[in-house]
């Protein structure tokens, strides 16, 4: 009985989304497979290739950069050029500039072209999310987006067991089926996803409503929230560069860390469906200033950790944080675009989050080192109020019908609000993902209810 009602939830979870979107989501799950560059780019320069540390975290810091600089450029293609061709030049050049990666042998070559895969792979997120938020109805894009956000999270979570057996017979294979996958991408682009940057009329083209980089600055909302979500994803990061850190200086093991640290994939991969289904018509307001505290809190509650399964709680606090935040804090910076303008602040959204990935381990690092781990998680617990209070300041200044409405744009892929369901979940990919997405979320949550020793 309860697998007949789990499968039902996941169906009814899945069901009325545009096959587009599906398609789309395929290639967001094939990428996310191949994922195994940036998991054992660091054991890959300093093992195999016999570099130092710290030209390790060059590298590391040249490949965060590059994707900073390219998500506000892949955010101008996808309004300019549209979301398709952007998707396609990303993700082939992706797949060229990591391929060259596994070959190439000088370290300032090896420098350059990891800021070149940071900057191709980078560049199809603000595409990937604009063409999402223009071929999903208004009222399914927070599903939309926690099923692609399950997606990233379950390829990676496979990626990372994968990349380990892969770099134990040959680094350069990884590479090259890395290369290979991020091409099957950029191939199910070209033969299943239409373009779907709505066309403007003709009284839009003649009016005075041209969106540049000027003017998502000047849209101090727009920007607060972008300011916010920095915040958040500060908090984030430190998950995988401040938690390691602390964990060794209390005399934990790597093998204890990534104990912990997999719970935050099991949850993910088992709670982001009926989580969202429970989010999905609630105050968006209210969730981000929850998902807020619980992100600050979680990581908070680190201070106290002493033992494998209380790490591996408070991994499950803020984990729950971030199931409800990444849906809802994408959705909201989809209702605050205009149309012609997606592209670019979602370019600017995922900057924020670039930028946090860059200032992250300087800031875990500098607070370690002078004052201690307490402090590092002291430290989150206010930036998590700061950025709750910010999200509770910004909301209540936002008319309700502004974060709710939305007139329809008349795009290719694009269906007007009041019509019924622009496809049936019938299709056979649909009903495949529907079989594995049920099957995975029961399996995982059996899984999780074992006894493992940690939570």
């Amino acid at each position: 009985m309860p697998l007949v009602a789990a499968r039902r939830a996941v169906r009814e979870s899945v069901s009325g989304l545009p096959r587009e979107f599906w398609w789309l989501w395929t290639s967001t799950l094939v990428n996310r497979l191949g994922a195994f560059v940036a998991t054992f780019m660091a054991l890959y320069l300093t093992l195999d290739r016999g570099y130092s540390a710290s030209y390790a975290g060059l590298v590391a810091s040249l490949h965060g950069l590059g994707g900073v600089i390219s998500s506000l450029g892949g955010g101008v293609m996808a309004d300019r050029l549209g979301r398709r061709p952007t998707l396609l030049i990303a993700q082939a050049s992706t797949a060229v500039s990591v391929a060259l990666l596994g070959f190439v042998q000088d370290p300032v070559a090896i420098a350059a072209v990891a800021f070149l895969v940071g900057a191709t792979s980078n560049a199809s997120r603000p595409a990937v999310q604009a063409m999402m938020a223009d071929i999903v109805r208004p009222e399914d894009r927070v599903r939309a987006f926690s099923l692609n956000y399950w997606a990233i999270n379950l390829g990676f979570a496979i990626s990372s067991m994968g990349a380990g057996f892969i770099a134990e017979v040959s680094y350069l294979a990884g590479f090259l089926i890395e290369a290979g996958m991020t091409l099957a991408c950029a191939i199910v682009v070209f033969l299943k996803l239409p373009e779907s940057r709505p066309e403007r009329t003709a009284v839009e083209k003649a009016g005075d409503d041209e969106v540049g980089l000027g003017t998502v600055v000047r849209d101090g909302r727009f920007m607060g929230v972008v300011g916010l979500s920095f915040l958040v994803a500060l908090i984030f990061q430190q998950g995988s560069v401040g938690l390691p850190v602390a964990m060794g200086e209390a005399g934990f093991t790597p093998a204890d860390y990534g104990l912990a640290i997999a719970v935050n994939g099991v949850l993910i991969v088992a709670l982001q469906i009926p989580v969202t289904r429970f989010i999905e018509h609630r105050d968006p307001g209210r969730l981000l200033v929850v998902s807020s505290l619980l992100a600050g809190y979680g990581f908070g509650l680190t201070a106290f950790a002493g033992s494998i399964g209380v790490f591996a709680l408070t991994v499950c606090v803020w984990t729950l944080a971030e199931i409800v935040n990444a849906p809802t804090q994408t959705g909201l910076v989809v209702r605050l675009s205009p149309v012609q303008g997606r592209g670019r602040y979602q370019g600017m959204y995922t900057m924020s989050w670039s930028v946090a990935a860059l200032v992250a381990p300087l800031m875990s690092g500098v607070v370690i080192d002078r004052w201690g781990a307490e402090w590092l998680w002291g430290l989150c617990a206010v930036i998590g109020t700061a950025a709750g209070v910010g999200y509770w300041a910004l909301m209540r200044r936002m008319p309700e019908e502004e974060a709710t409405a939305e007139k329809p744009t008349g795009g290719p892929c694009e269906k007007p609000i009041e019509e019924p369901v622009v496809e049936s979940i019938g299709e056979p990919v649909a009903d495949t993902v529907v079989r594995t997405a049920a099957d995975t979320v029961v399996r995982t949550a059996a899984e999780a209810k074992a006894p493992t020793g940690s939570v």
